[in-house]
């Protein structure tokens, strides 16, 4: 019998292995499960910082197209999964009818719901240099905006192992720096066909705040779809990868399994 494909998507400044602990953990579920990178992406993130250039230039159409390509290759439609930009990618693919559920975490926003000014500047930390076509993190800034919830030696070994730099464009794309929001920056939220959506938020997170997700999940409130949202206290952007990432999955497969969408689907 075919397994339930589920598909992961990585947002700015982290490598796909940042889904590392997920799959293995979906996997031992029984899911079929797929981490791809973004184009371009190396095999891991210290080759990534070695070499970024293969990044340059990517922006939300790319990444939306790539991962579209991807989800609509299955058999079986998949569940998708993705964190940040890849949560925006998300609820864009499920209100297509993409996907046979979709799992938004800590989403760069959707149709017009702004971050807050002071959320803007953090997007695009410390380069004033706008003709540079990547944004880098370093490893203090990493803790103070990406895993401000961790101890900085946490920190600097999730720096290690999944910090990558994020292109200008894309960044661009989202309406970081007062540009203006690319028009694929959207979702349908109208759609009463689509899959089950759930909305998750870390309530310290300072690249997405709590209340960022909330005015997102207010959107939906007139779809008869199902949308689901869950807060997770004292939880950062870091929510996929620090130590407290195993809640955030199990709490995803527990929902899953609540919306009927187990590891292998029922025949006929």
């Amino acid at each position: 019998m075919n397994r339930t494909p589920v598909v992961f998507i990585h947002g700015a400044w982290v490598h796909a292995l940042s889904w590392e602990s997920w799959a293995e953990r979906f996997a031992s579920r029984g899911f079929l499960v797929f981490t791809p990178g973004w184009p371009g992406e190396a095999a891991v993130a210290r080759e990534v910082r070695k070499s970024p250039e293969t990044l340059d230039g990517i922006g939300l159409d790319a990444l939306t197209d790539h991962y579209a390509d991807i989800v609509r290759s299955f058999e079986v439609s998949p569940v998708i999964v993705g964190h940040s930009v890849g949560g925006l990618i998300a609820q864009h693919l499920i209100g297509a009818n993409m996907g046979r559920a979709a799992v938004a975490i800590a989403p760069a926003p959707i149709n017009g719901v702004p971050l807050p000014a002071s959320r803007t500047r953090l997007w695009t930390p410390d380069q004033a240099d706008t003709a540079d076509r990547l944004v880098s993190l370093s490893p203090e800034q990493f803790h103070q905006v990406f895993a401000n919830t961790v101890a900085a030696e946490e920190s600097d070994r999730l720096f290690e192992r999944y910090a990558v730099p994020a292109p200008r464009r894309l960044l661009t794309d989202l309406g970081c720096a007062d540009a203006d929001r690319s028009p694929r920056a959207v979702a349908d939220i109208a759609n009463a066909r689509r899959g089950p959506l759930l909305l998750i938020s870390g309530q310290e997170d300072r690249l997405v705040p709590d209340s960022v997700t909330r005015a997102v999940y207010r959107q939906y409130g007139d779809s008869t779809a199902v949308t689901d949202l869950k807060q997770f206290a004292d939880r950062a952007h870091s929510l996929v990868i620090d130590n407290g990432w195993r809640f955030v999955a199990d709490y995803v497969l527990g929902w899953l399994g609540e919306r009927g969408i187990r590891a292998r689907p029922a025949e006929g």
